[in-house]
């Protein structure tokens, strides 16, 4: 078995493993299981960085296999410069949410554990996927286990929030469906994606593909306007449903673009570029100035995980080097960012039960070396030099001024209204005198939660101050996707 099967197939078989074990009797037996099988996974892909090949941008470790015959569909894996960092990402990403979610989670635990690591194999999946079948069932089956955590484990209103985030995602990924049969045809009999990429294709029907795959990876990202199921769904969802959704799953959608929009139709992508950047500068102006007026905690930061995602999509779509690796530093760096802000919402949560931010105010009297990592945090996701808040967004800044001095001028005030609405929802809930005798009665953060934040902070610190590691992975697969989106393929 190859490294990437490795990394798919290991929390799968412990997530399967954990629901074998049946009753809540057994739940400190659950949590340390669940850590080893999510260290395991985590420990399979570091082979994946040391043996990473940084000058080929052709995909590597690739495993091949038949699958399904009739249908000439092979189980068919491999990583290249724009996938590779979204695999350790993950796996770590779940190690950190197991940690997170020790206390925190008292019911049907083995279940709760399960559905993470099982979904953690599958975004895998979806990232090292090279066959388009393949690809398109990992990707839908991501939606069954976060549907069950979010269902399950949520708020009041947790049964609405999972039937709009399943709905929502399933009615987009519907018309890629649609859209991976026809290259299917096109390309006699084959879901190989590296033969998508070269099928010459006419302007209609490089059209029609382009927004069939708009349709399931903008609703993922999510872009403006299809974005509202995400603060419904943050705010219901437990903390760690939270953490993955935005750290993760929301990175599928924006990947979706690079691995399929962008090279299959490469034409349509720049005839309808001017939309992706006005999306893109709609939603971090525009959902940057509704998350300034959020009173609840998680919603604010759910509108500041799309105003961040949307420098993702327009470092794409200006088409330059620059913007397209500030467009991936900015994905890697967001989920570290915004995984460590709700988590530290979730810490609050666990101790008061509320996320308005009225609840609180002079946290940092009685918490105060929590505080100091929930300030860092906040530096991050403000852009703050020296975090890896600024990296990602600060190329993509400048790739955007390259392309279009307004469209730079316009991104580059979406930095200003992040530091706002994080600053002054810090302010409110960390500074001043104790507003109340909930927050007189909070302790400070157990040696369990300064683990995860403080590996969380030093991720967030590394990459900020040298991310050097991270972008030289993705220099030639970058160069190579630009040089095949530049090239026509109009039949």
């Amino acid at each position: 078995m190859g490294l990437l099967s490795l990394a798919i197939w290991t929390p799968i078989a412990f997530g399967v493993l954990l629901l074998a074990l049946g009753r809540d009797e057994h739940a400190r037996v659950v949590r340390w299981l669940a850590l080893v099988g999510a260290l395991i996974g985590l420990a399979v892909t570091v082979p994946l960085i040391s043996g990473f090949d940084t000058g080929s941008a052709a995909a590597q470790f690739v495993e091949k296999a038949q699958w399904i015959e009739r249908f000439n569909v092979y189980y068919h894996l491999g990583v290249d410069g724009i996938s590779m960092w979204f695999v350790p990402l993950t796996a770590f990403i779940t190690v950190i949410v197991v940690i997170a979610s020790w206390e925190s989670i008292t019911e049907r635990v083995n279940q709760y554990m399960g559905a993470f690591l099982i979904l953690s194999g599958l975004m895998i999946g979806v990232f090292s996927a090279l066959d388009g079948m393949l690809f398109y069932v990992f990707f839908e089956a991501t939606l069954i286990p976060m549907y069950l955590i979010i269902g399950i484990w949520g708020g009041p209103n947790k049964i609405y929030a999972a039937f709009k985030f399943f709905l929502y995602t399933l009615l987009g990924s519907l018309l890629t469906l649609i859209a991976f049969i026809y290259l299917y045809n096109q390309s006699g009999g084959s879901f190989d994606i590296a033969t998508w990429h070269k099928l010459p294709l006419s302007a209609t029907a490089q059209t029609l593909l382009f927004f069939a795959f708009f349709a399931a990876f903008a609703v993922k990202v999510p872009m403006w306007p299809v974005h509202t199921w995400l603060p419904d769904v943050h705010v219901e969802a437990p903390t760690g449903g939270s953490a993955v959704l935005a750290a993760i799953m929301l990175k599928l959608g924006a990947y979706g673009f690079l691995r399929f929009s962008m090279p299959i139709a490469p034409d349509a992508a720049h005839k309808w570029a001017w939309l992706m950047i006005t999306l893109s500068l709609v939603a971090v102006i525009y959902v940057g100035l509704v998350a300034m007026v959020q009173k609840d905690m998680k919603k604010l930061v759910a509108y500041s995980s799309v105003a961040h995602m949307g420098f993702v999509t327009l470092g794409f779509f200006v088409f330059n080097d620059l913007g397209v690796s500030g467009g991936l530093v900015q994905m890697i760096a967001h989920g570290f960012v915004s995984g460590a802000m709700f988590l530290c919402i979730g810490v609050l949560y666990d101790r008061v039960h509320s996320r308005e931010i009225a609840s609180y105010g002079g946290v940092v009297n009685t918490m105060p070396r929590f505080t100091a990592f929930a300030l860092l945090f906040a530096m991050a996701n403000c852009g703050l030099p020296a975090t890896a808040g600024f990296v990602g967004e600060w190329m993509v800044i400048i790739a955007a001024v390259k392309f279009d001095f307004w469209i730079g001028l316009g991104a580059g005030t979406a930095l200003i209204l992040g530091a706002s609405y994080t600053l002054w929802m810090y302010k409110r809930v960390y500074l001043g005198p104790v507003a109340n005798d909930d927050v007189r009665g909070l302790s400070d953060i157990n040696s369990r939660e300064f683990l995860v934040l403080a590996l969380l902070a030093i991720a967030v610190l590394y990459m900020g101050i040298y991310p050097k590691p991270f972008t030289d992975v993705m220099d030639a697969s970058v160069a190579e996707l630009l040089k095949h989106v530049a090239q026509s393929k109009l039949h």
